[in-house]
């Protein structure tokens, strides 16, 4: 893992096509933005976390049989 220390307003370049900036910081609470192109998903981990878990629930045995007793 990569560590950096930004300040407010300060940003950072991921693949050259990625800007994350600094906006806010209260307390333990760091407010980011992130300007990426429209086909670069961005999720939150939780949410990307439960979309995996949605997609292997999507995958397993029991659904792939009730989707061959389709055709």
């Amino acid at each position: 893992m990569l560590a950096l220390s930004r300040k407010k307003n300060e940003a950072l370049v991921v693949n050259n096509n990625i800007e994350i900036t600094i906006l806010d910081i209260r307390g333990d609470q760091v407010k980011i933005g992130i300007s990426a192109p429209k086909e670069v998903p961005v999720y939150r981990k939780e949410v990307y976390m439960q979309i995996q878990e949605a997609n292997k629930e999507a995958m397993s045995a029991e659904n792939l049989d009730a989707l061959k007793d389709l055709f």
